[in-house]
């Protein structure tokens, strides 16, 4: 079994020797190298190399440069999404991003984890779990999404959480590692 297929089924795989993943995380960064190359204002010239880099054209995208990924191809985003500056998408394993989701700066979402035994770890092992977000969140800055994560629809995951384990739908989540603090209720929709 190739190791980007051990990737795929969220076996132990090596992330780090194998020719074939160094050369896709390659071509990989190349894309997103391209992309924080382009003036801001360029949209179609932002979009065209997103569509390339995730193999498919988003609905109303909105990327923030710079921007990193792993591989792109394992990056699902719904329609509506705001991605702001440097963040980072580990997708060793499918990030599926649901529809009008606000991501605040330097978020990560990291879906490789290493094994704890030194010597594993320096034979470059990983595992890749999927990470998944519903519709209408809003993650603050900072925050870290860690493997196999799912988080449910309309929830705000305050600046500097690390979510560790999945939460459920209408939470407010915060803390290190981020825990439910509330449920959003009527003190979360302001006067107008």
């Amino acid at each position: 079994m190739r190791e980007i297929e051990k990737m795929r089924a969220g076996l132990w795989y090596d992330a780090n020797f194998d020719r074939e993943l160094v050369e896709a995380r390659r071509v990989a960064q190349d894309k997103y190298f391209e992309f924080n190359q382009l003036k801001p204002s360029d949209d179609a010239g932002k979009q065209a190399v997103l569509a390339d880099l995730l193999g498919y054209t988003p609905e109303n995208l909105d990327v923030s440069q710079p921007f990193y990924c792993d591989y792109g191809t394992n990056i699902k985003f719904g329609k509506d999404v705001f991605v702001n500056l440097s963040c980072y998408f580990m997708d060793g394993a499918p990030i599926t991003i649901g529809d009008n989701n606000f991501i605040g700066p330097f978020t990560g979402f990291y879906t490789a984890a290493h094994a704890n035994a030194p010597e594993p770890r320096n034979e470059g092992l990983e595992q890749a779990r999927p990470i998944t977000v519903g519709d209408n969140c809003w993650f603050g800055a900072n925050v870290s999404v860690m493997p196999g994560v799912t988080i449910g629809d309309n929830c705000v995951i305050s600046a500097g959480a690390v979510v560790t384990k999945d939460m459920p739908d209408n939470v407010i989540v915060a803390g290190v590692p981020a825990r439910v603090m509330r449920e959003v209720d009527e003190r979360d929709y302001p006067e107008v």
